[in-house]
């Protein structure tokens, strides 16, 4: 099981923060590990959206099932992925705080598939790949995207 928790302060509005990132059409923009999403329920996002993303990661695109498991506006947002080589729950709380927001992800995952051999290095990837996101999102959104 891989554990962790990350925080950034972004200097935008919390409504800001917590639209992008639950906009899946930009999800690909901040998430480099994704090279497509497709919603998979109709309506707008919100707690039991469904949506299957392809990701790649340590050079191989595995298609991955994923529903909202939590939705509380600019509050927080939370995805449980349900198929995959890594599945689990986690996700986003947001926080006003003095200039800005601050984002905080959290996930629990259960290593399997072809990376369960190599947990506690897929781990270690996992970690600095949620790091990278969090940064890019934050540059995202602090240049206005």
């Amino acid at each position: 099981m891989a554990k962790m928790e990350l925080s950034a302060v972004i200097n935008r509005p919390v409504e800001e923060v917590f639209s992008f990132v639950t906009d899946l059409d930009k999800m690909t923009q901040w998430s480099a590990e994704l090279v497509e999403v497709k919603k998979t329920t109709e309506g707008p996002v919100g707690l039991g959206t469904t949506f299957t993303t392809a990701v790649k990661f340590l050079g191989r695109r595995t298609e991955v099932d994923n529903e909202v498991s939590a939705y509380e506006p600019n509050k927080r947002y939370n995805i449980k992925v349900t198929s995959g080589p890594i599945t689990g729950g986690g996700g986003y709380t947001f926080e006003s705080v003095d200039g800005g927001t601050k984002a905080t992800f959290a996930f629990d995952a259960e290593i399997g598939g072809f990376l369960k051999m190599a947990e506690p290095l897929a781990a270690r990837m996992m970690r600095r790949q949620y790091e990278t996101n969090l940064a890019t999102m934050k540059d995202l959104l602090e240049a206005g995207a």
